[in-house]
């Protein structure tokens, strides 16, 4: 190897890229083969032998001029393959050839969105993305009433649901005082009672969720009883089932009571952009912020969220000055200042991926993928239901089923996905509902086809017993 590494960028950057690209295609070609399936064969003690024989000593004290391949090679083989029809447990999508080569020139390219001289373009562009996805959510409704005259809808940038729940919860705490309290149903992302903890707020109330939707009735029973503030959080495609909670009367029963209104879409928000399934997000445009996550049905890879607020004063609360990235005199003579777009400093464009993949697709063609994973999972849900060996949960509401085999128990289902798991067949994901243990299918896969649906299922059925 070379004394002096190669750059990604510069003048060097694209004679050194094209070889390496070369070398981590074939590696991951390489990788898939030696791997045979959605997920690698032998269980967490044999996959760890593997990674650990490829990379031997990580720190060596001379270099290894084959170790892209090498590492590369081996990361494919021991991954899961989310592009895998049989690999349908979480939300955990693959990502679009065309947002990943965008990725790709975040790395060469290295901005940093903590300052505008880091990032000239990439500020801009961020700027028009999240202003797009503001009023996707928002539409032309105006910013609440002690907003100033004509504000409009803003968002930001985030790493996922997690990092924007944990905003929503801050921008409630410094709006409301640290007394405000969470409310969410039992069926909210575990996320949100975390970020209550994390910022020091009450102890969240949790109502019910009967049938895995949050129940307005007993809502509106604990808002009655208890001191406000109060803040609410909805769920729009919840992680175990996909279940929207009915917004529209939640949304009535904040305005109601005066609480603050949390929706958490990161999983069904993907249905804004679809013709078909878009009403069922009526009511979405109420809240006071909404979560959206695009490396679930946006096909972006990891990580790709976003926080749309109604009330930009909100984010007035995240302005921060540092003299050597915001200094008055540079905001004053007209620096963009980046800070108060986000709680980190050192920042990613992820916005890129983001931003290629709209403008390639458009709403058409996003719009397309997202129906086609969900009547996906409507035509998985219709091969259980009609199978006798197996019990379906409920129709799916987006891309989830939740299925079982018939009268087995809890340990027989968990034992069934175990099985296939160390076995590399199939990557399954598990939900606890009304007491019960089910099988989790989760469809993000456009390319999955009824043949492998029927497979998966077959999979099931020659695992469990009896």
């Amino acid at each position: 190897m070379s004394t002096s590494p190669s750059l990604a960028s510069g003048p060097e950057g694209p004679h050194a890229l094209r070889p390496l690209l070369d070398t981590v295609v074939g590696a991951l070609s390489e990788g898939a083969r030696a791997r045979g399936g959605p997920l690698p064969a032998g269980g967490p003690d044999a996959v760890a032998a593997r990674m650990r024989e490829a990379a031997g000593d990580v720190l060596p004290a001379d270099g290894d001029p084959d170790a892209l391949h090498t590492l590369v090679r081996a990361l494919a083989a021991t991954a899961a393959d989310p592009a895998d029809p049989l690999c349908a447990a979480h939300l955990h999508c693959p990502p679009l050839a065309v947002a990943t080569a965008a990725d790709l020139a975040v790395c060469v390219l290295n901005p940093s969105l903590d300052s505008w001289d880091q990032a000239p373009g990439a500020s801009e562009l961020e700027g028009l993305v999240t202003e797009a996805f503001a009023l996707e959510v928002y539409g032309t409704r105006t910013a609440a009433p002690a907003s100033p005259a004509g504000a409009t809808p803003a968002a930001l940038i985030t790493t996922g649901g997690t990092e924007s729940n944990q905003l929503a919860l801050l921008l409630a705490r410094e709006a409301h005082g640290a007394g405000v309290r969470l409310v969410h149903g039992a069926n909210a992302h575990h996320s949100l009672p975390r970020a209550a903890w994390l910022l020091g707020l009450p102890e969240p109330v949790v109502v019910p969720a009967p049938a895995g939707a949050l129940d307005p009735a007993a809502l509106d029973e604990a808002l009655t009883e208890l001191p406000g503030p109060h803040l609410v959080a909805a769920t729009a495609g919840t992680t175990d089932a996909g279940i929207i909670d009915p917004l529209p009367e939640i949304a009535a029963l904040c305005e109601a009571h005066r609480a603050r209104l949390h929706i958490d879409a990161a999983y069904g928000g993907g249905l804004l952009l679809s013709g078909r399934y878009r009403e069922r997000l009526t009511g979405l445009d109420a809240a006071d912020t909404v979560t959206l996550d695009l490396h679930k049905l946006g096909w972006q890879p990891v990580a790709a969220g976003l926080l749309a607020v109604r009330d930009p004063s909100d984010l007035a609360v995240l302005h921060h000055h540092a003299e050597y990235l915001n200094a008055d005199d540079d905001t004053e003579a007209g620096l963009p200042d980046l800070l108060g777009r986000s709680l980190r400093t050192s920042r990613r464009p992820d916005v890129l991926k983001i931003a290629v993949t709209l403008k390639t697709l458009g709403r058409t063609g996003l719009g397309l993928l997202v129906e086609q994973v969900c009547d996906t999972a409507r035509e998985f849900a219709a091969l259980v239901h009609d199978h006798p060996g197996f019990e379906l949960y409920d129709r799916p509401t987006l891309s989830t089923v939740l299925f079982r085999p018939a009268h087995a128990a809890d340990d027989t289902v968990a034992a069934v996905r175990r099985r296939l798991l160390t076995d590399g067949r199939a990557v399954l994901g598990r939900a606890r509902i009304d007491g019960r243990l089910w099988l989790k299918v989760t469809l993000l896969n456009p390319r999955t086809r009824p043949d492998d649906l029927a497979a998966l299922l077959k999979l099931v059925e020659g695992n469990t017993p009896g």
